[in-house]
């Protein structure tokens, strides 16, 4: 049976800070691009590290989750509003990130 983690994995907070930092930045700036900006330094940086914790499949999976999650967000927010949309895409993306990465960062 695995250890549980004793802290909370760098690379998921640096995918939740992607997610939640892209939308703020983009919001309170008034510049999409620069939400963009953050939104995918951000994902880089996550997929690097994803790749080194978990493998490239799954480093390929979490990826292409983080970028559903973007896109997912915009449909959802018109239903749910835009930061419990935010929270919720971001709550899924971190909960895949822990269960890839076991704490291994």
């Amino acid at each position: 049976m695995p250890k549980p983690p004793t802290t909370f994995p760098t690379t998921t907070l640096i995918a939740a800070a992607g997610l939640l930092g892209g939308y703020g930045t983009a919001r309170w700036s008034g510049n999409r691009q620069l939400g963009g900006v953050v939104l995918v330094a951000a994902g880089a940086g996550a997929a690097y590290r994803w790749r080194r914790e978990a493998g490239g499949g799954a480093a390929v999976a979490l990826t292409g989750l983080y970028v559903a999650a973007f896109g997912g967000s915009h449909p959802l927010a018109k239903r749910i509003g835009a930061w419990p949309s935010v929270f919720a895409v971001t709550g899924a993306v971190t909960a895949a990130s822990v269960l890839a990465t076991r704490g291994r960062s």
